[in-house]
């Protein structure tokens, strides 16, 4: 049976924390999955990994397209060639988006396991975000994007919501339940999605049965304290409020 893993560089814990160092680079992410999120070192910008390409939204939400040696400190890749294909059809807010993957999930008995989804589709609205760099040290996410974040929207508007699941169980080294980015058909607008709703579209959706995640190597990363990273927060950036 055919393995299909996903691959993650640091942790949502380190991130959030202040952690923003380069973990890997663009090309070594891309070398284990053509589908996934991150950032950028110093969060510069939300990153949006879509059919082997990585792109960076900056604070207006245009889109550039990354060079292979920018600095990773935090992402997610996988691959969804394989996975399963649906229609979803008119939602009206990101709430019910979700709800209808969650949904899908629970059909195969996967909320115990990782997803990753690509919904190419028409969205009536994206509202999303983006940060500008701040290069910073025991600095957290939250703070950073108290900064430096722009939040923008979009409407009628063809694109990609790139979704990444992550069961409750694994709270910290991810966020639980979903995370979207989006990416515009014509490449040119993207961000971290916090309010959405759509038309229509046609959804691709992976369950990975593998996880592989890089760590910092540097002696840095060993003055953090992950447990004591606020789950409260996370979920308030998360949800835009960062």
């Amino acid at each position: 049976m055919k393995s299909n893993k996903i691959y993650q560089a640091s942790t949502l814990q380190a991130l959030a924390l202040g952690y923003t160092r380069p973990v890997i680079t663009v090309r070594e992410l891309l070398e284990h999955g053509d589908t996934g999120l991150g950032t950028f070192e110093n969060v510069d910008g939300e990153m949006i990994v879509l059919d082997g390409i990585c792109y960076q939204a900056t604070t207006d939400g245009s889109i550039i397209r990354t060079e292979d040696s920018a600095g990773v400190p935090f992402a997610v890749v996988g691959s969804v060639k394989d996975g399963r294909k649906f229609t979803i059809e008119e939602k009206q807010d990101i709430d019910a988006i979700k709800l209808e993957l969650t949904l899908r999930i629970e059909e195969d008995f996967g909320l115990n396991s990782i997803h990753v989804a690509r919904i190419d589709g028409l969205f009536k609205s994206i509202h999303a975000r983006a940060g500008a760099p701040y290069r910073s040290h025991h600095v957290s996410l939250k703070d950073i994007l108290s900064k430096t974040q722009k939040d923008f929207c979009f409407e009628n508007i063809y694109g990609t919501l790139v979704c990444v699941y992550y069961p409750d169980y694994m709270d910290g080294i991810n966020a639980a339940g979903w995370h979207m980015h989006f990416l515009s058909k014509d490449r040119k607008l993207g961000g971290h999605v916090f309010k959405a709703s759509m038309s229509s579209g046609e959804c691709r959706l992976q369950k990975m049965d593998r996880i592989e995640i890089q760590l910092p190597r540097e002696a840095a990363f060993d003055t953090y304290s992950l447990k004591e990273a606020s789950q409260d927060e996370i979920e308030e950036v998360e949800q835009g409020n960062g």
